[in-house]
């Protein structure tokens, strides 16, 4: 629920609550039955009751999403320091691997699925990002995969990466 939706609920439990209570005050002087006043005193408390639940929970809320927020920014700086440090070895690693994807002899577009291969992509989601069909998506990851003498996407992800994680 949006912070207006909720303010507009609470506005009209609000309203609801104070015109059961001047409803109360005036049954009350003129001598109303019990049973009515009675139900008029459970529906406003009602009223109350969902106002100051509405009004815990955004408060809930807005600490975890404070919450979240922070975490988020450390999370983030965390990735700065790591990208950081790693930006030389990240370099090198990336002409380690574009020259080797050029021994294979990939053409730009092998190279291009090859390394969104290495990301980690789905074949429907480089096929979606490449605007084209899937099988050809699947046709070309097949030539990349013969080019290079590998088995298929995990030895292609292995061949890069297997010895950086010793």
């Amino acid at each position: 629920m949006q912070f207006k939706e909720r303010m507009a609920i609470i506005l009209a439990l609000a309203i609801i609550a104070i015109s059961l209570s001047l409803d109360i005050l005036s049954d009350v002087k003129m001598g109303a039955a019990w049973w009515h006043v009675s139900t008029e005193v459970v529906v406003a408390i009602i009223a109350v009751g969902g106002i100051f639940l509405l009004l815990r929970n955004s408060l809930l809320l807005k600490n975890r999403l404070d919450k979240a927020s922070v975490e988020l920014a450390a999370e983030k700086k965390d990735a700065a320091i790591w990208r950081e440090r790693a930006s030389l070895h990240i370099e090198g690693l990336s002409k380690a691997i574009d020259a080797q994807l050029n021994d294979w002899q990939l053409t730009p577009a092998e190279k291009e699925i090859a390394l969104l291969l290495l990301k980690g992509l789905s074949l429907k989601e480089i096929a979606g990002i490449r605007h084209t069909n899937e099988k050809t998506v699947r046709s070309q990851a097949t030539i990349i995969y013969q080019k290079s003498s590998l088995g298929g996407r995990a030895d292609l992800s292995a061949f890069f990466l297997e010895d950086l994680l010793k």
